[in-house]
């Protein structure tokens, strides 16, 4: 039986793309990333809707999500020019 891939959360930007691909992977987690970008309206759909979104099954949703809450957390704490 063929599993169904559901929209799970959406991305800010192609760097949490790129972490959250790296970090799916390495669990072994079944996704799809897909972008919101299309050359023809050269990326409006993206202002609007965010960077793309991570498409999964459903089983896997609380996991994508502490992974993804763990890299926001993770990024923010290392990104702050305040600090």
């Amino acid at each position: 039986m063929e599993e169904i891939f559901k929209k799970i959360l959406v991305l800010n930007d192609e760097f949490e793309s790129q972490l959250m691909k790296n970090a799916l992977e390495k669990r072994r987690i079944p996704f799809v990333i897909r972008s919101y970008h299309d050359a023809a309206y050269d990326g409006l759909f993206q202002y609007q809707k965010g960077w793309g979104i991570v498409k999964a099954p459903l089983k896997f949703k609380e996991e994508i999500i502490s992974v993804h809450k763990d890299l926001s957390s993770y990024i923010n704490n290392h990104t702050d020019i305040d600090k």
